[in-house]
């Protein structure tokens, strides 16, 4: 939301609108000059202060030095500052002063500092200092050059008050709250910085045992910074200002370190003195420099300066300067409001966006800009409310907060412009009377127009169609020009961006005998919503395409297990023993698994019991399961043994469809005449034995899954069946459920079992409702087989097999 700002002031009584001008030009021009002269008068200082630091030189005498050099090279004394800013030439031969009397306590060290080792430090120092304006701004520049050189991690500048005590004007390296907390020092005795300006000389803190316990040290905590240098400013033969240089180190300074430390403080001193705003200014005590640097600046802005308490924390800010045109929610004008407190005449503020953002520039000097807000104030005798946007910006330590308030009238034109944006859409007008066209910025975008160029006559608009659309549009834009009928209707354009699929929506207004007079209407791009309504269709048709191929699938996979795995409709005898099968397919989804079961005699009246589970659904599981089970019965047939055959078919997986297909099984072969099943297993859930009422899982002998190793190791293990033992082969079907383990579902399965599944009366059928009561995810497969407890058994069908 934007908007011109507001002008204080009636046009109609105030004076002509070229008094202002020329007065703003007027304080223009001497804000300028203003600002020329003391940025002269920066260099010059910045000048004598580095003559100082070079030469050890009074300041009088560095200000004659320079005005001599300026006159034995004909230049003027603005050149020559810049000049020994530049390059800090050795000074002129001058004739030896005469030596000077020792100094008494409480005067300033004088004796020239060697710095030829820190030319290249000072000079670029020097030109640094230059830009600086503030105290604040001198900490922080010290800061960024003594960093790299005497790993200085924070900067202080103390002054010394009238009555004895220390303010603190500048600082970097050192958080707000604790610089609130040490703004005023009171004259105590042990603190260094007062203690180097009473004396004149540097204090080295070097010792942070003993300097604890001497002197009274800025924290906390004091361990902070190890080491630390306090050094007097030179102002003439006294200083006023103490540097305080801080650091991590726990290492003592050098020779060198000092060096330069005192040569940064003579460097120091001439900046000082150039400042134009007092160093410790109150909350108004702003200049008047300030002010007219306010009294120039055009729209509506107002410097605030933080008021804080003992904490350091803000509770409320100063409006210190303002523009002419500052003008606030209550009318007040740029007069009235210097000098009140923000929250005491605008409440609302306190904890808004607004004041946690005027926070964030004061810790981070980043500037903030709010969003537009409306600003309510119940409180006023009449309730007021108004719409802004605030800029807030540092200034040294204040802030300057500029603003727009948007009348009515722009905040409805900014909701219109809002609209067509997110609608992605634009009106248009046309005058058939007069041809005057009128657009909105929007309307460009969405026709594919530069807002440079003209916009078209209602007859040119089909030229901006794709050519099968062009007929169309025209007569639909004919009748609405020469009979008055609506228009709504689609067609493309085309684009540098590609076809945009458009919506043209217009009406005519009318004479009184009804002949059309002007046209207006939108028109909106729908190339989105076409977009994806395409893209739906299309995905609806790829998905109703492989549904019929994966129904057909189905079907085709389903018959295919019919076929290869017939199920007796009745419990079947095989070896004696009484064998029932059930296999029950997944309910969600439309693939077919891969589990299987075969149940057959073998020469010799030993019968042959298998259950397996081939990895996937579909067809390729259904042939593999196929291919298992027939090749699994005619090596057993045949005489290999149990290892054996699954070691043969471990090697068939193998090498089929390049090694992607894995299996699980159990191959369990009984002998009649000794009453032994002898078993073997790769990678399949434990056959479970009934017996007695007693029910348990089979140990597994070792072996892995088919496919899933070129050097597999199969064992097998034998079991003595009893008459009335029962034993369960199944897939991990049956005790498998989604979020939870194989555990859980044994203990289930064997839990059923002793429920329904113990006794001569134990009933598959029971046992497989109360096991599988919820939706399958996965096939089930299960081969319930049975010692008799006499000879003498129900009837039963004959074996399926060849089939089962």
């Amino acid at each position: 939301m934007t908007s011109e700002p507001l002008l204080p002031g009636d046009p109609a009584t105030g004076p002509g609108p070229a008094a202002p001008a020329e007065a703003v030009a007027r304080q223009r021009a001497e804000l300028e000059r203003l600002r020329d002269l003391a940025a002269t008068t920066a260099v010059l200082e910045r000048a004598k202060g580095v003559l100082m630091a070079v030469t050890g030189c009074a300041p009088d005498a560095a200000h004659e030095e320079l005005l001599q050099r300026a006159k034995d090279g004909n230049r003027s004394l603005l050149e020559q500052c810049w000049l020994t800013l530049g390059a800090l030439p050795p000074p002129r031969e001058r004739p030896a002063h005469p030596a000077t009397p020792p100094e008494p306590a409480g005067t300033v060290e004088s004796a020239p500092v060697d710095t030829g080792d820190h030319a290249e430090v000072l000079e670029a120092l020097g030109r640094a200092l230059v830009r600086v304006g503030s105290p604040h701004e001198l900490a922080r520049c010290l800061l960024d050059r003594l960093a790299p050189e005497l790993a200085a991690d924070a900067v202080l500048l103390y002054e010394r008050l009238p009555e004895d005590g220390l303010a603190l004007i500048g600082h970097a390296g050192v958080e707000a709250a604790l610089a609130a907390q040490w703004r005023h020092v009171p004259p105590v005795p042990g603190l260094p910085a007062l203690e180097a300006l009473r004396s004149g000389r540097p204090r080295w803190l070097e010792r942070p045992a003993e300097d604890r316990a001497r002197y009274l040290l800025i924290g906390p905590p004091p361990e902070r910074w190890l080491t630390r240098a306090w050094l007097p400013v030179p102002e003439g033969d006294t200083a006023r200002v103490a540097l305080g240089v801080l650091r991590r180190r726990d290492a003592p300074f050098a020779p060198r370190e000092r060096e330069l430390l005192r040569a940064v403080a003579r460097l120091c001193g001439g900046r000082l003195r150039a400042f134009d705003s007092p160093r410790d200014a109150g909350a108004g005590d702003i200049s008047q420099t300030v002010q007219a640097v306010f009294d120039a600046l055009p729209g509506q802005a107002v410097l605030l300066t933080p008021l804080r308490a003992a904490s350091g924390a803000v509770t409320d800010y100063r409006i210190a300067a303002a523009t002419p045109e500052a003008t606030d929610v209550f009318g007040r004008t740029a007069r009235d409001l210097i000098g009140r407190h923000l929250l005491e005449n605008y409440p609302g503020v306190a904890g808004a966006p607004l004041w946690q953002g005027c926070l964030r520039v004061l810790e981070t000097g980043v500037p903030y800009e709010s969003e537009p807000f409306v600003y309510q104030d119940a409180g006023a005798p009449s309730p007021v409310t108004a719409t802004y946007t605030v800029r807030a910006a540092p200034l040294g330590e204040s802030l300057v907060l500029s603003w727009l308030r948007y009348d009515p009238e722009d905040r409805q034109e900014q909701r219109l412009a809002d609209v067509q944006r997110l609608g992605n859409l634009g009106w248009a007008n046309w005058n058939l009377l007069t041809g005057e066209i009128a657009w909105a910025a929007q309307t460009y975008t969405v026709l594919g127009r530069r807002v440079d160029q003209p916009p078209l006559p209602l007859e040119r608009l089909p030229d901006l169609a794709q050519p099968e659309d062009t007929r169309p549009l025209a007569r639909a834009i004919a009748g609405l020009v020469s009979r008055g009928h609506p228009l709504d209707m689609p067609f493309r354009t085309g684009t540098a961006t590609g076809v945009r699929h458009l919506r043209m929506v217009a009406e005519a207004v009318t004479a009184p005998d009804g002949t059309p007079v002007e046209v207006h209407g939108f028109v909106q791009d729908l190339t989105a919503q076409r977009s994806a309504e395409l893209a739906l269709v299309e995905s609806e048709r790829a998905m109703l395409l492989q549904h019929g191929t994966l129904q057909a699938e189905r079907a085709l996979a389903t018959r295919l297990q019919h076929a290869l795995l017939p199920l007796p409709s009745k419990p079947v005898r095989l070896a004696g023993l009484r064998v029932e099968v059930a296999y029950l397919p997944a309910q969600a989804g439309i693939h077919v698994g891969g589990d299987w079961f075969s149940a057959v005699e073998l020469p010799g009246c030993d019968a042959l019991f298998v259950v397996g589970d081939v990895a996937g659904h579909g067809i390729d599981a259904v042939a593999t399961m196929a291919q298992l089970r027939f090749t699994a019965k005619g090596m057993v047939s045949t005489g290999s043994s149990l290892t054996g055959a699954l070691a043969r078919l471990n090697q068939l997986l193998l090498h089929s469809r390049d090694g992607q297909i894995t299996a699980t099984m159990v191959l369990a072969r009984y002998d009649p005449d000794r009453h032994v099943l002898a078993w073997a297993q790769a990678g399949h859930p434990p056959p479970l034995l009934v017996r007695r009422g007693e029910v348990r899982f089979l140990d597994r002998p070792g072996g892995i899954l088919l496919g899933a190793t070129g050097a597999p190791v199969y064992e097998s293990l034998e079991l003595r069946l009893e008459p009335g033992d029962r034993l369960l082969l199944y897939t991990d079907g049956l005790v498998e459920r989604p979020g939870e383990g194989l555990d859980a579902g044994f203990a289930r399965l064997a839990e059923a079992v002793r429920t329904h599944g113990c006794g001569e009366s134990g009933s598959l059928d029971a046992l497989l409702a109360a096991m599988l009561a919820d939706e399958r995810r996965d096939d089930v497969c299960v081969l319930d087989i049975r010692m008799p407890l006499e000879e003498a058994q129900d009837a039963v069908e004959a074996p399926p097999e060849a089939g089962a």
